[in-house]
């Protein structure tokens, strides 16, 4: 029996695993480090007290939950709740817990979810498009600047990064447990936008659009579309578009960071639905 500090004990655990080469411990390592392997598996890691937490909070059920001994109080009621739920968790050692951590300094807690898929709204009203978005950092911290935004779905186009590497988690905050996130081909995109019961308005975020994105009509149900920083967004976006919008840039720069121009219309939306 495995003991846990604080005040929870659970009898169904088995006892630590000590060895790096542990086939679980593997599994880990593996879903952690290959997106092939995460999309073969259909599975996910997330690390920490806090992503643990919003996945636990959100439902995403748990394949698999390691631990160390040192976790603390907050991270041991995640830990005692999804064991609680019947599902398998794993005490490890400090060693096996740095080998395959993704950060410097481990948490002492990581879990490995199943990916599920994640329902469209019925009726389409607020939708980020990301085309070619190729920089985990940048994708993360759009889709957390789209749950805080309102945005009710992301849709990934082909060339973007893999959505469930540990770095966009990261980045993401959890906002992977709070947004519909999509992955499609272009064609799947546009049936989607085009099919939609009311008519969604396109715009496509372009340093050369037509429009200064303030005087835009972001009212009514809209679909955004930004492009990745290396090549911006491609052809396919240019024909599903309604719309191109641009960002003035007072001082001179060619361009925003893609994550920085997604904030500013994500929340351009935002205002104009609020006031």
């Amino acid at each position: 029996m495995t003991r846990l500090p604080c005040r929870y004990s659970v009898t169904r655990w088995s006892t630590m695993i000590i060895s790096i080469h542990n086939p679980r411990v593997q599994e880990v390592r593996k879903l952690l480090t290959q997106a092939k392997e995460r999309r073969e598996q259909g599975a996910f890691v997330v690390e920490g007290v806090r992503l643990t937490e919003e996945a636990l909070r959100a439902g995403w059920k748990a394949r698999l939950v390691l631990y160390t001994a040192r976790l603390d109080e907050r991270g041991m009621h995640v830990v005692h709740s999804y064991a609680s739920l019947g599902l398998p968790v794993e005490e490890v050692s400090e060693g096996v817990m740095k080998s395959v951590s993704e950060t410097e300094s481990p948490q002492g807690l990581m879990a490995v979810l199943e990916q599920k898929t994640q329902p469209s709204p019925p009726a389409l009203d607020y939708v980020l498009i990301l085309d070619g978005m190729r920089d985990p950092g940048n994708l993360g911290t759009i889709l957390r600047t789209s749950a805080a935004a309102g945005v009710q779905l992301v849709l990934l186009a082909p060339g973007c990064v893999d959505a469930w590497s540990p770095k966009v988690l990261r980045s993401g905050m959890g906002a992977h447990f709070r947004l519909a996130l999509q992955s499609h081909d272009w064609q799947a995109i546009k049936r989607m936008i085009k099919s939609s019961r009311h008519g969604v308005r396109v715009y496509l975020a372009d340093a050369a659009g037509e429009v200064q994105y303030t005087q835009a009509n972001f009212r009514e149900p809209l679909a955004i579309i930004v492009g990745g920083e290396a090549a911006g967004a491609g052809s396919e976006s240019a024909a599903l578009a309604d719309e191109k919008v641009y960002i003035p840039m007072p001082g001179g720069s060619e361009s925003l960071n893609a994550a920085v121009a997604a904030g500013i219309l994500l929340f351009e939306v935002a205002r104009q639905r609020l006031g």
